[in-house]
């Protein structure tokens, strides 16, 4: 998750998280157009004996009204990833989309 203000970026981190996600978009781009991943991937490192795994990610977990696709009035939702969010925490961008944040759960901790 990077922080971000009504001036722009200012998290340092933003620089650096905005490139690497329009190297996996351009990835993503020349793997659609039919490039195979040896020619995409050429300096890619081995990863031996590897298994996939699950680690938690930052998320936001409210009640939602207007998502466009988990229809309903205080729908309760788990976002997916949560990538950006205002310092005045009035604003959040997942993985997937752009909230308006409303009022914080009771007691929540809001800063992680």
């Amino acid at each position: 998750m990077i922080l971000f203000d009504r001036t722009g970026a200012t998290d340092p981190a933003f620089d650096f998280e905005q490139a690497r996600l329009a190297a996996l978009l351009s990835d993503m781009e020349m793997l659609r157009a039919g490039v195979p991943p040896k020619d995409v991937a050429a300096d890619a490192p081995l990863l031996d004996r590897w298994l996939v795994a699950h680690r938690p990610a930052a998320c936001l977990l409210g009640q939602s009204t207007g998502h466009p696709l988990l229809p309903g009035i205080g729908r309760e939702i788990v976002t997916s990833d949560l990538m950006l969010l205002s310092e005045d925490r009035s604003w959040a961008r997942t993985l997937s989309r752009w909230y308006r944040l409303g009022r914080p759960a009771g007691g929540a901790r809001q800063d992680s």
